[in-house]
């Protein structure tokens, strides 16, 4: 699915957070946004999953306004795995991964055996089927954060955005679920829009990266046009090498020194 967004324009209070923000995600791409603290980047997931309403501009999915397209039609399409996610204490991985299958449902209908056999598959494609009974406390961090995908993954969704995905994950859980992300987009073609701070992981990861700054889109290309020299100064105020990861076929840096200059 595609997604096409045109002079978007969100203000919290006087504040500008989004300033004129237009382009457009192609179906089937992994687009990662980057910046600085503060510079809008989870403003900007919010604003596409209509999470909050924008000052001025559209968005549309396949040509279709979002603001035109009922709730639960969005639900079915595009699943929204945010930074801050809360879940009762006594809840199963198979009972939160039902969850996804809400939007499908008729008011007051119960989960038919067509919605448990796409848990069951949502639990399969993300490696859970054997911790379905398990409390989602019980698990670890890489494994927990595979379960919020497990039950985005059960909307059947056609976009998926997530809003830093790696937070607080030990580097092992970190590249297990941008694994796990490519995995799904490869093989069941879904637009993925997500916003990473480790830039390198954004590189090997990512068809195009977003830079985000003051509210702003600086530039919006693919890996080896993004991560450059001048880019990681003017934006991130460091320098850095640039080097070419040639397994997977992507530039990474490594920091020299904070320079200050941005």
């Amino acid at each position: 699915m595609e997604i096409s967004v045109e002079n978007l324009n969100v203000k919290y209070g006087n504040k500008e957070a989004l300033k004129n923000i237009t382009l457009q995600i192609n179906s089937g791409k992994i687009v990662t946004v980057i910046g600085p603290n503060g510079s809008g980047k989870s403003t900007f997931i919010k604003a596409i999953s209509r999470c909050i309403k924008p000052s001025k501009g559209n968005i549309f999915l396949d040509d279709q306004n979002i603001n035109r397209i009922n709730t639960k039609e969005i639900a079915k399409n595009l699943a929204v795995l945010p930074q801050v996610k809360n879940v009762p204490s006594d809840i199963s991985v198979e009972e939160l991964v039902s969850y996804g299958r809400y939007p499908h449902l008729s008011f007051g209908k119960r989960l038919l055996r067509e919605d448990n056999e796409i848990v069951d598959w949502a639990l399969k494609k993300t490696g859970l089927i054997e911790l379905k009974k398990r409390l989602v406390f019980t698990l670890s961090g890489g494994e927990r954060q595979r379960a919020w995908i497990a039950m985005s993954l059960a909307q059947k969704p056609k976009v998926l955005l997530l809003d830093e995905p790696t937070t607080f994950l030990d580097i092992s859980f970190q590249l297990e679920v941008l694994e796990l992300i490519k995995e799904l987009n490869k093989n069941l073609g879904i637009t993925v829009v997500m916003v990473l701070h480790d830039l390198n992981q954004a590189s090997r990861y990512s068809d195009e990266i977003m830079v985000m700054s003051h509210g702003e889109i600086c530039d919006y290309e693919t890996p080896d046009k993004i991560i450059r020299r001048p880019m990681l100064k003017n934006i991130f105020g460091i320098d850095a090498d640039i080097y070419e990861d040639k397994i997977n076929k992507c530039p990474y840096f490594i920091p020299k020194r904070y320079s200050q200059t941005r």
